[in-house]
């Protein structure tokens, strides 16, 4: 637990509706009065944006990659997730390291121990109070996701690289099952609602 503000993620293979209900937590947070900060993985600064494009955008292979993502990471960390916190605000962050955990670990298949420690580089003790993961099968989140955008780097990969990545999640909800809240994302819109409302009830927020 931190020990001033709050800090919640949402994690997800992407057509999982994050962004949706990210801003619903939000909204429902500011309502109660919380000062809420809203940020995203890779990216939340100038430079991790940037790369962020990068790691989007350009071949590269898993070690790249995940240098790449927690480079993002650590100047997210120590200029926006840090300083908010210790303002007493609530962050709410489209992912954080268990994407990484389930993206390069899970979908590319790169040493977990690796990215243990470089987690432990990075950021420390500083993990979420709160992980919402919205869980749905790859071949019903690529069909949102066809329907929603152009596709990525990552995006463009397919449903066994994507059922590694859920397997990747699974993991690390098995490991944190306290800290990390498996949601049903394959349910209406209201229905997910509801079971994220049900995870901050349980936690008095």
């Amino acid at each position: 637990m931190n020990e001033t503000g709050r800090f919640i993620t949402f994690e997800g293979i992407d057509g999982a509706g994050k962004s949706t209900h990210l801003d619903t937590l939000a909204q429902r947070l500011r309502r109660h009065a919380a000062p809420v900060l809203c940020t995203r993985e890779p990216g939340g600064t100038p430079l991790a944006e940037r790369l962020r494009e990068r790691v989007l955008t350009d071949p590269m292979d898993a070690l790249t990659e995940a240098l790449l993502v927690f480079a993002a990471r650590r100047d997210h960390v120590q200029q926006v997730i840090a300083p908010a916190l210790a303002r007493g605000e609530t962050v709410v962050c489209d992912r954080f390291t268990d994407a990484t955990f389930a993206y390069q670990g899970g979908g590319r298949g790169f040493d977990l121990a690796v990215l243990t420690q470089l987690e432990r580089w990075v950021h420390g003790d500083l993990q979420p109070d709160l992980t919402l993961w919205l869980d749905l099968p790859a071949e019903l989140a690529a069909q949102r996701r066809a329907a929603a955008r152009a596709a990525d780097r990552f995006e463009r990969e397919d449903a066994v690289f994507f059922e590694r990545v859920r397997a990747g999640y699974a993991a690390r909800q098995a490991a944190s099952p306290q800290r990390i809240v498996r949601v049903d994302a394959t349910l209406e819109r209201d229905a997910v609602w509801r079971q994220i409302d049900a995870a901050l009830e349980a936690r008095g927020w």
